[in-house]
């Protein structure tokens, strides 16, 4: 089996690539370049969920980070100090209780209706 050697002038002007060799192995090529179509596709899709991937990762330590902000805001405000001064800023005339609360105890005889 002889090969036949290309000539640099057949692959410039073209005439390669209607060659009867080239013609038999054209669906071969045809798949190939299938492939590569559908790998670069492939990568860029990849490299399209890694950025919206990265962007969430971002927002999640954002939001994080507000959620911890707020909780130690709520905290806080709900000290029993920092609702009376607002409480006395606002004018809403209440007073803190001097009367200590009392623990009610109710005997079990006293269901005895609602049983």
């Amino acid at each position: 089996m002889a090969k036949k050697k290309i000539k640099i002038k057949k692959v410039f002007d073209g005439s390669v690539l209607v060659s009867d060799g080239m013609i038999k192995h054209l669906p071969y090529i045809l798949f190939l370049v299938f492939l590569a179509v559908v790998y670069i596709g492939n990568r860029f899709s990849a490299e399209y969920v890694i950025r919206k991937m990265y962007k969430l990762q971002q927002e999640i330590k954002d939001l994080n980070s507000e959620s911890i902000a707020t909780a130690s805001e709520l905290m806080n405000n709900s000290k029993q100090s920092v609702v009376l001064k607002e409480s006395n800023k606002r004018g809403l005339g209440l007073k803190e209780s001097t009367i200590p609360p009392t623990k009610v105890t109710v005997e079990s005889s006293d269901f005895g209706d609602f049983e």
